[in-house]
């Protein structure tokens, strides 16, 4: 038995060094990668002039030259659009860092648009971090702020945080089978205070304040600091409904804010979006009155920044996993 329990033991430490390490090896990337990185470029696209150019060569193709060249005469002869849409596009990870560019973005376009202008997000999310995703919404409120027209158009989710970003719009657009709601908070973690028990090993935590931590992963939790979590999770919801209904007050929260995710028909029944349509669509509708300009802030990074920033949201969501952070879900 004394043998076994060693064996055992021994696969413990070895199993919690190799995660250790790993632990380590990904700091070391991150912050590698945090010292190298490079300042990033705003790139800006003309998809005006790309619509433009993809209709001239199929109509090229269709028509005789007689017909394509009256044809290119009275394209030329139109006028060019005064109003004008920026496409920015924000497909969100767990925990938001992509709110970095949408920043860059956002205050790019305050710089020039003015009240005859609109803004576009295409936004893809299934959500993740309250903190980052509460960034990213106040990102959006900035445009709306300054009174610039706002439409988000979801092609296959905005769920949980990505909804929170979505309801700021002053018109959601979904696809019909793109998964809109979630209004929920969720936050899970394991524990592992029995394993540790039935090996001998005690975990000592020391705290200042009765609920500085509330839940922990190796020491035994309570009934009170469970009750308590629960109840910063509770309030957690509230404020999120609270947020939801302010910028969309069409919503039966009560109905709505369950934590239940939807599809784009039912979305539109549940009055969560204003109506079905792609991104796409939108667009092309959008060609023959405004100047369509995509915004996109670029971070050049190289090979090893990349690998760190992999490692960065890979350890971030692992952390995030085994805390006691909250989860718009």
């Amino acid at each position: 038995m004394e043998v076994e329990f060693l064996y055992q033991y021994g696969l413990f430490l070895a199993k919690t060094a190799t995660v250790v390490i790993a632990v380590a090896v990904i700091i070391v990337l991150i912050v590698s990668a945090k010292q190298k990185a490079k300042k990033g470029e705003l790139e800006f696209s003309d998809l005006s002039e790309d619509y433009r150019e993809l209709t001239a060569d199929l109509q090229q193709q269709l028509l005789d030259k007689k017909a394509y060249k009256a044809w290119s005469k009275n394209q030329k002869q139109q006028d060019e659009p005064k109003e004008r849409l920026f496409v920015l596009d924000f497909n969100g990870s767990m925990d938001a860092h992509e709110v970095e560019a949408l920043r860059e973005e956002v205050t790019a376009v305050l710089a020039v648009a003015t009240g005859t202008d609109e803004v576009l997000i295409r936004l893809e999310s299934p959500g993740g971090v309250v903190h980052g995703y509460g960034l990213a919404a106040s990102q959006l409120d900035r445009i709306k702020q300054q009174n610039i027209r706002l439409t988000v158009a979801v092609d296959k989710v905005a769920a949980s945080g990505g909804y929170m970003m979505a309801c700021i719009a002053d018109r959601i657009l979904a696809a019909p089978f793109a998964i809109v709601g979630s209004i929920g908070v969720v936050a899970q973690l394991p524990n592992f205070h029995k394993l540790l028990k039935k090996n001998h090993i005690d975990v000592e935590q020391f705290t200042a304040g009765e609920f500085k931590r509330t839940v922990t992963v190796f020491a035994e939790n309570t009934d009170k600091g469970r009750e308590k979590f629960q109840h910063e999770l509770e309030q957690t919801h509230v404020l999120f409904k609270d947020f939801v209904f302010k910028h969309r007050p069409v919503l039966q929260m009560e109905q709505v804010a369950t934590g239940e995710h939807w599809f784009g028909y039912q979305a539109l029944e549940l009055n969560l979006i204003d109506q079905l349509q792609t991104s796409d669509d939108y667009l092309v509708q959008q060609f023959h009155s405004k100047k369509v300009v995509q915004v996109k802030y670029q971070i050049k990074r190289k090979l090893a920044e990349k690998v760190g920033l992999a490692a960065s949201t890979a350890l971030a969501t692992s952390l995030n996993k085994l805390s006691n952070l909250s989860f718009w879900r």
